[in-house]
């Protein structure tokens, strides 16, 4: 390039002019032209690692999502099962463990919700009168005001609803015309009444009612539609009451939807485990997890652009230890890792599974294999019931000790692992924000000396451990996608800078030539005038 270049300026030296605008663009791109390569490399080599490092955590998000969707559809967790859904339906409550689970039922009586009906008036705007009235649920009471605002059926329906007291009021109009229907909660608790503090008789007085008062053959406010009751049901031979229809306290694990009584006819609970839908994820998530390892090996080969990084080099070191991590705290000498159930590890990375040994493990241990694909939690003593959501707390086992109560003067305590936790309402405890344990939640129901919580995180918790580590504020790859941002823009500095060198040193080199021409000009001027006198000094007429 630079003899071209200097070939080009001597022979225009011995012409009448320079061909200006092709010298200097020939100097200025040889100027620039090493770092423009280099530029160049970097940007190319830039936006590769962008792009794959991009690939990476789509990658292991897209794995976590897929064993999340397969987990939460259920198919892969004993459900309980119900041999009269018409009588009373079941599910599993997240995280229970329902191995060996076998109960009967039997239904005497549902939960109802008080129900008043009003006498029928006009219509909903039709006035009901004014003054107060009280509502009374328990112990809680609240003043239902009707003034020259509402003083309808209509506002009187809303200004109900509005008590907060959990009653809901509405309008239904009929052939006879538009009355008002009340409505508790569920449950002999929720029993209610409404008495009027002012008014008259003959105005709002029409809206009230009063159980102890209350004569269905002359009734002066309110009618009685439906009596609040609890359910009532047997369960192995225990009576049982609850104020709702649908429950989870009564067997451990499952809950309960009432549908109809049926006080003759007996119930059978048990519960079905997915043993093939299992096997067939432990084979689908090897494949899974080949075919994501394939596509971040060749990120880190020889030739991949991310061969360098150590934030895609720590997501493979950590996939590379899944078969052998611990998914489950198992107690009983039952497997807790993928390798003991028949997968193993290749040289090249990737898994491999013996299905003859994962028949053998789930027709031994079935509850174990289901364990590794279910995220949960349990506690060693009743008292001790946790109320954190499952999946939230890091898997291990955690002791608790000094366990106490809250009485309604002081709040509930407890020891974890040795150090304090904060207090969570009036009955529970939750794990301190430094602690191992952070996000572990509990309520504590009596004294408890010592007992332990254990969290089975599952495969899907494992690799949401990954996941959030890595992509966290603080983590590996998060730092090597900032690390490549600031590469990108330093790039584009360099890049624009380089740009106005360019612009500079061609300005300059136009300035230099320009002002070259004009005085090779006037030098050829000057050697036409003097070669003009020599002719005419030597008489020298041309011939």
């Amino acid at each position: 390039m630079v003899t071209s270049v200097g070939s080009s300026i001597l022979t225009s030296l011995g012409a009448a002019s320079i061909d200006t605008s092709s010298l200097v663009d020939q100097l200025a791109t040889a100027a620039i032209a090493t770092k423009q390569t280099a530029l160049t490399t970097r940007e190319t080599s830039n936006s590769a690692q962008v792009s794959d490092l991009a690939t990476a955590v789509s990658t292991i998000n897209n794995f976590s999502t897929s064993l999340s969707s397969l987990i939460s559809g259920g198919t892969l967790y004993t459900q309980p099962t119900s041999s009269n859904s018409a009588i009373l339906g079941v599910s599993a409550v997240a995280g229970s463990r329902l191995s060996g689970l076998s109960a009967t039922i039997k239904v005497n009586q549902l939960a109802t919700a008080q129900t008043l009906s009003s006498t029928p008036l006009a219509n909903a705007g039709t006035a009901v009168g004014q003054g107060t009235l009280t509502l009374t649920v328990g112990s809680k009471t609240a003043t239902i005001t009707i003034n020259s605002t509402n003083d309808s059926m209509a506002g009187l329906a809303q200004a109900i609803k509005n008590s907060g007291l959990g009653v809901t009021a509405s309008t239904v109009t009929d052939s006879l015309g538009t009355r008002l229907v009340v409505k508790g909660a569920t449950g002999e608790d929720n029993a209610f009444s409404l008495t009027m503090a002012s008014g008259s008789a003959g105005g709002i007085g029409r809206f009230t009612f009063d159980s102890t008062t209350y004569d269905e053959n002359n009734i002066t406010g309110f009618e009685l539609t439906q009596e609040a009751q609890n359910a009532e049901l047997v369960v192995d031979g225990v009576v049982v009451n609850k104020s709702s229809n649908s429950f989870s306290d009564v067997i451990a694990g499952v809950k309960i939807d009432l549908q109809s009584a049926a006080p003759n006819t007996t119930v059978t609970i048990g519960a079905n485990q997915p043993t093939d839908a299992i096997k067939q994820a432990v084979g689908d998530f090897v494949s899974a997890y080949n075919e994501a390892r394939t596509t971040l090996s060749k990120m880190v080969g020889t030739n991949g652009s991310l061969r360098s990084d150590s934030g895609i080099r720590e997501l493979m070191t950590r996939l590379g230890r899944i078969s052998s991590t611990a998914l489950t705290y198992a107690t009983d000498g039952s497997p807790t890792t993928l390798a003991e159930i028949g997968v193993s590890t290749n040289r090249d990375g990737t898994l491999a599974l013996d299905s003859a040994r994962l028949t053998t493990v789930m027709a031994a241990s079935p509850d174990a294999v289901e364990a590794m694909f279910n995220p949960g939690q349990r506690s060693s003593n009743p008292l001790i019931q946790i109320t954190s959501t499952v999946g939230k707390v890091k898997g291990g086992v955690y002791t608790i000790t000094n366990a106490t109560a809250g009485n309604g003067s002081t709040t509930a305590s407890a020891t974890l692992n040795g150090g304090y936790t904060l207090p969570s309402g009036t009955t529970g405890v939750m794990a301190s924000y430094l602690s191992a344990a952070n996000g572990l939640s509990f309520d504590i129901l009596g004294t408890v000396s010592s007992a332990t919580i254990t969290i089975d995180s599952g495969l899907q918790g494992i690799l949401d451990g990954i996941k959030n580590d890595l992509t966290s504020t603080n983590g590996m790859l998060t730092a090597s996608q900032s690390r490549l941002t600031n590469e990108k823009a330093s790039i584009s500095t360099a890049k624009d800078k380089l740009t106005e060198r360019d612009t500079s040193y061609r300005a300059l080199l136009t300035k230099q030539f320009t002002a070259m021409q004009t005085a090779l000009r006037a030098y050829s001027s000057t050697q036409s005038y003097l070669d003009q006198q020599v002719k005419l000094w030597t008489n020298d007429n041309g011939n």
